[in-house]
């Protein structure tokens, strides 16, 4: 199956140049190659090269320093202090998480997740619906989806807790590799089944986490849509201004 959701350019220059600093090849307090050696390495374009760059700079990877150029500062601390709500869907071991699968098999993909994907509408998906539950209360509601040519030789169509993760299983399984995450947050009311589930009255909103996992290429591997009652939630992030 093809997929054709890429990632932007200058966020997989952007990766490869963190992963160099994340594997030491790029070493904290060092200097970055010039913008016209990262061209001529990479055979890109200077505005992908300098987007790249500011989009490091502002994750705070890097840093520019006058008459010196762009040095590496290490991986930031607040990327190691955040908790994303992307990677918990992907990694979460279902066998040992609190709660119960309450869905698997195949379905319409809805229209969202479509978009996701990349995939036509109604295609078939199959889907994987964990109510994660904290003391007996129900706290999330994890609907994953993925492209029916990713199943084949998996244990996803398993009603069984899925052990390890879906991420874990699918680059076991298929020898595909997850490399990056897009996290997309909105508010909206849920549907009868969702709100019996987490156990919501009439009108409460939730918040959606749509969580779209893809390989280096950009093609998507996974969708997640992680509810959670709005309610109880508050998002916070740390970032340097430039």
């Amino acid at each position: 199956m093809a997929y054709d959701v890429e990632a932007p350019k200058y966020v997989r220059l952007a990766q490869t140049l963190q992963g160099r600093v994340e594997d030491g090849t790029y070493a904290p307090g060092t200097r970055v190659p010039s913008e016209n050696q990262l061209v001529q390495a990479f055979g890109m374009s200077r505005p992908t090269v300098v987007r790249a760059l500011e989009l490091l700079k502002r994750d705070g990877w890097l840093e520019s320093r006058q008459g010196y150029g762009t040095i590496v500062r290490g991986r930031p601390a607040v990327v190691e202090q955040k908790d994303r709500r992307g990677s918990a869907a992907l990694t979460r071991d279902e066998s040992q998480t609190p709660g119960r699968l309450v869905e698997v098999g195949r379905v319409s993909v809805p229209a969202r997740v479509a978009s996701a994907l990349g995939l036509p509408k109604r295609a078939k998906v199959l889907v994987r619906r964990f109510l994660v539950e904290d003391e007996g209360e129900p706290v999330e509601l994890v609907s994953s989806y993925f492209p029916a040519g990713l199943v084949e030789g998996t244990e996803l169509e398993s009603a069984a807790p899925l052990g390890g993760g879906t991420r874990a299983h699918l680059e076991v399984r298929k020898k595909v590799r997850f490399d990056h995450v897009t996290e997309r947050v909105s508010a909206r009311l849920p549907d009868t089944e969702e709100a019996q589930l987490l156990g919501l009255p009439d009108g409460v909103p939730v918040l959606s986490v749509l969580v779209i996992a893809r390989d280096a290429s950009g093609q998507a591997l996974q969708a997640s849509d992680v509810l959670l009652p709005a309610d109880g939630q508050e998002l916070e992030d740390t970032y340097r201004l430039s």
